[in-house]
């Protein structure tokens, strides 16, 4: 009869390592997907952002492993954390730099808003499940992200502080919503994924000076619907 060794606890050093590798592997499928993505390659300020921000504080305690493989990670109501490289390369598209007013729609538990305070930018960020909007803040107060966090229909954006340099959708559209390129800055940019519930295009939409908007669609992804409160 064979008896399985006790595993010793996670330490901060194994999470660094895995937090290292999780950004090579990104690095990597920035490379791989260069024909997909006009090959672009990763940013160094948002490199450095994702080695720092620690990924398995945003999920549930059972996640913390599988966090910080290549691939989305259950956080309940239904609901994931994008995997990594979807992740970063949202972020990438959005351009997010110190000093940007950014909206977040679809808050989660708080991974991708930390990632952008942790770059410097400004971070509202509006979600519908009640739940998952407190959990966010108490993580948001304990690590010290300034992010502002609200409940709400995410679609209807957050008109109060607008308008924003940059806006990120973490949920599938049919098309953007109209609260969200109005409360788009001109020159700014708005990052989602665009089409119906099976499979979108991850899109980069340009507000220009003038208030027209230039649509870029891009490779294909796959999200849960932008969920609208009742």
């Amino acid at each position: 009869m064979t008896r399985s060794l006790p595993m010793k606890p996670l330490t901060e050093e194994h999470l660094a390592i895995l937090r290292r590798h999780m950004v090579e592997i990104v690095e990597m499928h920035f490379d791989l997907a260069g024909d997909e993505t006009e090959g672009r390659t990763l940013d160094p300020e948002l490199r450095r952002a994702l080695m720092a921000v620690p990924r398995h504080l945003f999920v549930p305690t059972t996640m913390i492993l599988a966090c910080y493989q290549d691939s989305p990670v259950p956080i309940g109501f239904a609901k994931t954390l994008s995997q990594p490289f979807i992740g970063a390369l949202m972020l990438d598209l959005l351009g997010v730099r110190p000093g940007m007013r950014v909206l977040e729609v679809g808050t989660g538990l708080g991974y991708q808003a930390a990632v952008m305070a942790d770059i410097g930018a400004t971070v509202f960020s509006v979600e519908v499940v009640e739940e998952f909007a407190e959990l966010a803040e108490a993580r948001f107060n304990a690590l010290g992200y300034d992010v502002n966090v609200r409940v709400g229909d995410g679609s209807r954006g957050w008109a109060e502080h607008a308008p924003f340099d940059a806006v990120l959708v973490t949920a599938a559209a049919a098309k953007p919503p109209q609260d969200l390129v109005d409360q788009l800055q001109p020159g700014g940019t708005m990052v989602l994924p665009l089409g119906g519930e099976e499979v979108q295009q991850l899109t980069v939409i340009e507000k220009t000076a003038d208030g027209e908007t230039k649509v870029h669609p891009g490779m294909a992804v796959r999200f849960t619907q932008l969920e609208l409160a009742g």
